[in-house]
């Protein structure tokens, strides 16, 4: 037995058996679908900012489909300066007769930057104006103040809320074109269920009415949904998830007078829940999925909507982005390979789960961005800080490598996978989940592999053998590129913490520190001859570290 110290753990090692992961991509298990190219956050007027823009561009760039884009505070009344969990458009006011006037400047503004790049909206139609509010003061929220609530009520006419959304309509219409606005996804709200809304259930329900009627009435072909309603694990979202299908499917229409309500998807939220357990971070993935879980099997108890598409229009380690590790230590896995390495476990998870329940899992949507005038590495739920990318958004350009040209999903067996089962059971508190995800295309396959662990805990790497099965008899050997997201590579928190944690780098720092945000090679690319229809590899995998494999030819 061999025995080693590191950051005053000891450790002892006894010889540890590979782990074997086998692919055979002739056993395909339906299309690899973008699940991944969704992302969203709070604060609107960020988006249109330098370091927004740059980001909103690398997003668009990292997937071969248009990526969404969700956001809070749409319709919300003010002058648009940004602030943590907080924004504004001011796109509905009222003058002094109570006559509507709509201005779209600074939605346009955001929705142009989308589109500038080939982004598009996924329309969250909410909050309040503060003109229609039934409680409008006090209204502005100055976080972490739980002051402001104007914007979170129903409205005083329910008349004047679906003219509203009407007239948005038909001036997206006009500005991108009728084919391109009956694209996007209009989600009424955000978290009903909790203090975003502070009407009723029947009261959102009646809001619901109006709005997709007003939707269905402008723009028929285009996609209306809801209800965006926190985790289904507890069991009043569950219920208010269930209420509002109930509705949809049979209720009594407050705008039509008719039976139901038009619904195109599905929307809830899947959250984990970290926490500090003597002195280290202990992740939540049991949580998250069990969310994820919990909405599938609510949905499937109405056969008229089974086959809808589901969004989970927030799906996150845990549920508050503007909380910083600084005052959260639970929040520390956001700078490291922790992010990542958990994003693609549950990942994973999820489309396993949607292949159990028969559901149409359509987005995985991330809740993180940017934020502005904050420090670097500061412990936000980010992609990026002050414009340099952090690891987990390379997770996310290894997902969109994957499966590029008619991708399938492939079989892949790995025996140090925890397994569905198992981490819906206990999480992944003992051994290791060391698992993958491959797909195939026209000429390529591709393997995702990680070795996440619910704590973040040093550990020895594991030793990975890969056995890629199905590769076409006529290649006589593969181009095998293998990508990797770990301490050294792909990881611009690393080189910061090595050049001492500059509060203020100099160009040439942050020169380096932009290089090493992107994803990034682990050795140079290798033909590797095939035989018997099938190329093998070996590698150590560190913890938390993740590993895209391609073979193409």
């Amino acid at each position: 037995m061999r025995k080693w110290f590191l950051g005053g753990l000891c450790f002892a090692a006894l010889a540890q058996q590979p782990v074997e992961i086998r692919v055979d991509a002739n056993v395909t298990q339906g299309a690899f679908r973008p699940i991944y190219a969704y992302f969203g956050y709070d604060e609107p007027n960020y988006t249109y900012t330098a370091n927004g823009k740059k980001l909103i561009g690398e997003l668009a760039a990292l997937s071969p489909v248009r990526v969404e884009i969700r956001t809070h505070h749409l319709l919300v009344t003010g002058d648009g300066t940004a602030a943590l969990k907080w924004g504004s458009t001011n796109a509905y006011t009222e003058d002094a007769n109570g006559k509507p006037v709509y201005d779209w400047t600074i939605v346009d503004r955001i929705f142009d930057t989308y589109e500038q790049v080939k982004a598009k909206p996924f329309v969250e139609i909410g909050f309040m104006p503060q003109a229609l509010s039934n409680n409008p003061e006090p209204y502005t929220l100055h976080w972490p103040k739980q002051d402001g609530k104007g914007w979170s009520y129903p409205p005083k006419d329910y008349a004047k809320w679906a003219e509203l959304v009407r007239q948005w309509v038909l001036h997206a219409v006009a500005r991108y074109g009728k084919a391109e606005v009956e694209s996007w996804s209009w989600e009424l709200w955000n978290e009903p269920d909790i203090s975003y809304w502070r009407g009723t259930p029947e009261e959102y329900d009646k809001l619901y009415d109006y709005t997709s009627d007003a939707i269905k009435r402008t723009l028929p072909a285009t996609h209306v949904g809801g209800p965006g309603t926190t985790g289904p694990a507890s069991q009043k979202a569950a219920d208010y998830l269930k209420q509002f299908l109930e509705h949809c499917a049979r209720g009594a229409n407050a705008a039509t007078g008719k039976r139901g309500a038009p619904l195109d998807f599905i929307s809830y939220h899947a959250k984990g829940s970290p926490n500090v357990v003597e002195g280290h971070v202990r992740m939540g993935l049991r949580k998250e999925l069990t969310d994820v879980q919990r909405g599938m099997e609510t949905i499937g108890g109405f056969p008229e909507f089974r086959a809808l598409p589901i969004v989970l229009s927030e799906a996150d380690p845990e549920g508050c982005a503007a909380c910083s590790a600084r005052q959260y230590p639970q929040n520390q896995y956001r700078n490291g390979t922790m992010y990542p390495s958990y994003t693609a476990a549950a990942l994973s998870s999820m489309i396993k789960l949607a292949d159990r329940y028969h559901a149409n899992l359509a987005g995985m949507l991330t809740w993180a961005f940017e934020f502005e005038d904050q420090p670097y590495f500061d412990g936000f739920r980010t992609l990026a800080t002050n414009g340099i990318d952090k690891p987990v958004l390379n997770l996310f350009r290894m997902t969109g490598m994957m499966g590029m040209s008619r991708g399938q999903r492939v079989k892949v067996e790995s025996s140090g996978a925890v397994g569905l089962d198992g981490i819906l059971q206990a999480g992944v508190h003992g051994a290791a989940d060391v698992d993958g995800l491959a797909t195939r295309g026209d000429h390529e396959i591709d393997l995702l592999v990680w070795n996440y662990h619910d704590d973040e805990l040093p550990a020895p790497a594991a030793a990975v053998h890969v056995s890629l099965a199905g590769v076409p008899g006529g290649a006589g050997r593969v181009l095998v590129e293998h990508f990797r997201i770990d301490d050294d590579h792909s990881n611009a928190y690393t080189a910061w913490k090595q050049m001492g944690s500059p509060a203020e780098p100099s160009p040439e720092q942050y020169a380096r520190m932009e290089a090493a945000g992107q994803l990034q090679l682990l050795e140079s690319p290798e033909w590797r001859a095939v035989k018997d229809g099938a190329v093998g590899m070996e590698f150590q995998l560190p913890r938390h570290a993740v590993s895209l494999v391609r073979a193409s030819w």
